[in-house]
């Protein structure tokens, strides 16, 4: 198991810390600050599932006109670290 520490940009939560399976599928999430209801509900949907799958559907999401969200930003996370896995 490996855990991801994110800073995040232009959004209320500060900080993701995710925790990534050998296996690429999300053990768990914590988020640091922002709207705590609908972040445990991301949390709650994104645990198992696939780091790919789970930066595709979030990527772009929008919130009040910002540039970027929360999800948008783990999306972000997940595709940086998908990244260097494929380099390292």
């Amino acid at each position: 198991m490996e855990t991801i520490k994110y800073q995040t940009s232009g959004t209320c939560c500060k900080m993701i810390l995710l925790q990534i399976n050998d296996d690429e599928t999300i053990a768990d999430a914590e988020f640091l600050g922002g709207c705590n209801g609908n972040l445990q509900g991301i949390k709650s949907l994104i645990k198992g599932m696939k780091i790919k799958d789970v930066a595709e559907k979030l990527k772009g999401i929008n919130c009040g006109g910002k540039g970027t969200s929360c999800p948008d930003q783990l999306a972000k996370c997940l595709t940086e670290y998908a990244a260097a896995k494929t380099h390292s």
